[in-house]
């Protein structure tokens, strides 16, 4: 079977990664990329920078890779539907809810293949904690947290700490608890001068009462991601700037010390920290994609999902403007 071809528009500090792996994984080539900007990295190689979505579509594309600004995603994305075209559109999958809906029934009503490029999904220390949190290893979840905290990324220009990067741990908290959002509360705060906010934080409820928290900033000088969830039986912990997961198991040792055995909480267990494969996140996503665009069972953020991440952010953006709690639909 001859390979797929893609295309990739937006040749950016993403769209420079993404090309990389269109050109080295299985059964894809590269054939095309676009951007009205020119190519600043240099990723195009042998291939003409073209214009714009239409000089894409025109080469034959089976599908297209989205690594727009995000103010963009909704036009590109249309037009890739309406010409019959796969995609998968980076996160946040558009800039406001209406948009993000709007994409995913157009790829819906073609009967198209539509993913949003929610990276952190594909962490390894993430897709082991999935994996383990189904097979009921931490028994009834309790809590799950998020930080994701560092310096601000000169990239980013249309949109503010929240769809950026809380939309990451958005994604991951439903898909890794498999609950969805119902309710958000949440604080900002703009401290860099910018008309979008830079630091985040919230509170919010899951499907069954799971409590979570996220806190994100654009404002701390040193990188940190971590997620971690709390249950019946101890506690992971993921790093996913190191892809680790760690467990701390409740203790099953009796306690004698009768000043210490009132309190009727949980004691120190073991310690474990797995030893899991590592491969790049994106290469993963991308691997994923493929093998959806070629009809087999795969594990994409699809559409409609990335459209739930910005409804929750936008609960959040909306939380923080009235001071109330917002239902999530």
């Amino acid at each position: 079977m001859a390979n797929l071809r893609a295309g990739l528009i937006g040749l950016g500090s993403m769209g420079r990664h993404h090309a990389r792996n269109l050109r080295s994984i299985d059964g894809v080539d590269l054939v095309a990329v676009a951007d009205p900007g020119g190519d600043p990295h240099g990723v195009a190689g042998s291939l003409e920078v073209l214009p714009d979505v239409e000089a894409l579509i025109a080469q034959g594309v089976d599908y297209v890779v989205v690594a727009t600004p995000t103010v963009y995603h909704e036009a590109i994305g249309l037009a890739l539907a309406d010409a019959g075209v796969h995609a998968l559109i980076e996160k946040p999958l558009a800039a406001d809810t209406g948009a993000a809906r709007r994409l995913a029934e157009a790829f819906a009503s073609k009967g198209l293949v539509g993913a949003t490029g929610h990276i952190e999904r594909y962490n390894p220390s993430l897709q082991s904690l999935r994996k383990r949190l189904e097979a009921g290893d931490l028994g009834d979840l309790y809590q799950i947290t998020t930080r994701r905290q560092g310096p601000f990324p000169a990239r980013i220009a249309d949109v503010g700490v929240v769809k950026d990067l809380a939309s990451h741990d958005v994604d991951l908290t439903a898909w890794v608890t498999q609950r969805k959002f119902e309710l958000v509360a949440a604080r900002t705060m703009s401290k860099a001068g910018r008309q979008y906010e830079d630091m985040v934080s919230a509170t919010c409820q899951l499907e069954g009462g799971l409590m979570s928290n996220h806190l994100v900033n654009w404002l701390t000088p040193t990188k940190e991601r971590l997620t971690v969830v709390t249950g019946e039986k101890g506690m992971f912990v993921a790093d996913t700037l190191t892809a680790d997961l760690t467990f701390y198991a409740n203790g099953q040792v009796a306690t004698t010390w009768d000043d210490i055995a009132q309190f009727r909480g949980v004691s120190e267990g073991d310690v474990t920290r797995f030893a899991i494969s590592k491969p790049e996140p994106l290469r993963t996503e991308h691997e994923a994609f493929r093998d959806a665009v070629l009809g087999k069972d795969a594990d994409i953020v699809t559409l409609e999902q990335g459209a739930r991440v910005v409804e929750v952010c936008e609960a959040m953006i909306q939380s923080a403007k009235t001071g109330q709690f917002i239902s999530v639909s």
